[in-house]
């Protein structure tokens, strides 16, 4: 579990930082974006892996995750479904979750732009699901979207650039080299307005007429 000032550490780097810091690794998908690019996000991933075009699993995972967790949620290549909407996203806060993370859609998008509730989906989609495949549990297992394997505790990081997962024991690190970098960025920022050029900074020398 992460500490709040973890938490609130991750927020103020954001995303694109925390990526580059740890590595350049966890990066979903560029289509999943924040259904109001004003939502934040940072907790713990609760991982779950529905079939496509059913989200019976989505349902079941609001009521075994804990407050403040991030339900990420895979649709086995069923991306085209709207797979959550106001009921859940009303459930969701009742239960105190941090977030959603879905490679699929959503819809109700004039509810959920409403809510403090932070939703991140590659898209919005009226196509319906069902509730009608009882699959063996797949709650909590490792899972990927994109060529991102994302396990059970992940940090999970989203904001209006995207959204990144770091492994938990990485995340310490990550977020001590976000700081360094970001310090170095402003920096950087400070000189180029004094008149130096990127070139320079980034020791390219005289490429530039």
């Amino acid at each position: 579990m992460f500490t709040r000032d973890q938490l609130d550490q991750a927020t103020t780097l954001g995303a694109a930082t925390l990526h580059e810091a740890a590595g350049r690794i966890g990066a979903l998908p560029s289509a999943i974006k924040p259904v109001v690019p004003t939502m934040r996000l940072a907790g713990p991933a609760f991982t779950v892996l529905v079939p496509a075009f059913d989200n019976l699993w989505i349902h079941r995972a609001l009521y075994r995750a804990r407050p403040g967790d991030i339900l990420v949620v895979a649709t086995s290549d069923g991306i085209e479904a709207g797979y959550w909407g106001d009921v859940l996203n009303a459930a969701a806060e009742e239960r105190g979750l941090g977030g959603l993370v879905i490679d699929g859609g959503v819809r109700d998008v004039a509810g959920l732009t409403e809510s403090d509730f932070p939703v991140f989906s590659n898209g919005v989609c009226i196509r319906g699901t069902i509730k009608g495949f009882d699959v063996p549990p797949t709650l909590g297992q490792p899972l990927a979207i994109g060529n991102v394997v994302i396990h059970q505790g992940d940090l999970v990081v989203g904001d209006r650039d995207g959204v990144v997962v770091l492994p938990a024991a990485r995340v310490e690190a990550a977020i001590e080299a976000g700081f360094h970098r970001e310090q170095d960025e402003a920096e950087k920022i400070a000189r180029i307005r004094a008149g130096d050029r990127t070139l320079d900074l980034y020791g390219f020398g005289d490429g530039a007429p």
